[in-house]
């Protein structure tokens, strides 16, 4: 709000500086009153003045100190001086520093190595969803599926004394798949096999028989076996292209409990395991992208795959499966390695029980060496390649042989 008007404004004279005081006018006498009213405001005065400074009902306390401590001195005496307890004083509660000079510091940080030179850890949950190189429909693994599901894994066969022998002469048969394949097996010599395949050739699996594990003759838990090791093996020698720019080949190289669906490749599905080449991933039932284990397949190259049993060497493991005869409770663990050869060269190994993401991998039951396993050897697409089964022309020669 502001004070004064225009009117005022041109009239007046302007405010005084600050800090000017000016002379107050003085104060007018008040007039005398009549002497009742004097009076009356002289008692009304009265009665408004401050109560007085104690109570009336206010009693001061006695001299001296109080009851429970009487003053040896009388009534009205200074109370008396206590003087500290004698002796000296107590050591402070904290313990004094042990003799010698100090410790010398921890230096953590030198004892710590540099974790960039770590290897990378395993590849546990390391499983894609879809291959970077070939992948089937979805309605081709569901017919899988259901095929698996109406041909369940069969118990091991007792082998007569004709598949005895031919196991023992390393050489078994490659039996052809009834549907995708579309190309030639032939029998070249004992233990070794040619195997074409055309460009039109879909998704397949050439299986050998009899297996090349048997329960019953290589169990490492069975006194047949003798020593509680065997191993299984066999290596495959791909043919050279004339274009080396052709790309990768869709080849897969494994083992398959019997039986399995021919028209898909191994590893896919229940029982099976293989490695394959045109992505270079590790599959063991599964039908996704598998797991990254090695580098994809070139013409010209010699590669292997094999799986090692052995029974358990701990006795708590033993314990904890039993003593009886076959998997799972009733009988001992058995150790599993599936490994895989380059030129003659171990490659690449994994511990088939290795730990596992339980909400993406799928068990490996077929696989645990108690149950037979047979040679499988995936194709699609045109490849030339030889199977070498006979242990005399391998490259490699594994543990067990």
């Amino acid at each position: 709000m502001c004070f004064g008007s225009n009117k005022d404004a041109d009239g007046d004279a302007p405010r005084p500086a600050q800090g000017y005081t000016a002379h107050p006018p003085e104060k007018p006498q008040r007039a005398s009153l009549p002497p009742q009213y004097q009076q009356q405001q002289h008692q009304q005065h009265q009665q408004h003045q401050q109560p007085p400074q104690q109570p009336p009902s206010y009693a001061p306390p006695p001299l001296g100190p109080p009851p429970s401590q009487p003053s040896p001195a009388g009534p009205g005496s200074a109370p008396p001086a206590y003087a500290p307890p004698p002796g000296a004083p107590p050591a402070p509660s904290h313990a004094a520093p042990p003799p010698g000079p100090p410790p010398a510091q921890h230096n953590w940080e030198a004892l710590v190595p540099d974790t960039s030179l770590f290897p990378p850890p395993p590849s546990f949950f390391s499983g894609f969803d879809r291959s970077p190189g070939h992948n089937a429909t979805e309605a081709e693994a569901e017919a899988g599926e259901a095929w698996c599901a109406a041909y369940p894994l069969a118990p091991p066969v007792a082998l007569d004394a004709a598949a005895a022998a031919t196991l023992a002469a390393h050489d078994p048969r490659l039996m052809r798949p009834m549907v995708n394949f579309a190309g030639s097996l032939a029998w070249t010599a004992p233990g070794l096999w040619s195997v074409r395949t055309e460009r039109i050739s879909a998704d397949s699996t050439i299986i050998a028989y009899p297996p090349l594990y048997n329960p019953a003759l290589h169990s490492p838990l069975s006194p047949a076996a003798g020593g509680g090791f065997k191993t299984i093996y066999y290596e495959v020698q791909l043919a050279p292209r004339g274009n080396p720019d052709e790309g990768d080949l869709c080849l897969a190289l494994g083992f398959t409990a019997l039986p399995y669906p021919s028209f898909r490749m191994p590893g896919w599905h229940r029982g099976s395991v293989a490695v394959h080449g045109d992505d270079g991933h590790r599959f063991v039932n599964d039908r996704w992208g598998g797991k990254a284990f090695t580098q994809p397949f070139r013409a010209g190259e010699r590669l292997g795959v094999g799986m090692t049993f052995r029974s358990s060497s701990s006795s708590s493991s033993a314990a904890a499966f039993g003593s009886g005869p076959g998997p799972g409770p009733a009988g001992p663990r058995i150790d599993v390695d599936v490994f895989f050869t380059r030129q003659g060269r171990e490659v690449g190994r994994w511990d088939l029980h290795e730990e596992t993401d339980a909400e993406e991998d799928l068990p490996v039951t077929g696989l645990e060496g108690y149950h037979d396993l047979s040679c499988a050897i995936g194709t699609c697409g045109e490849a030339t390649f030889e199977v070498v089964l006979d242990p005399a022309r391998w490259m490699h020669r594994p543990a067990g042989y």
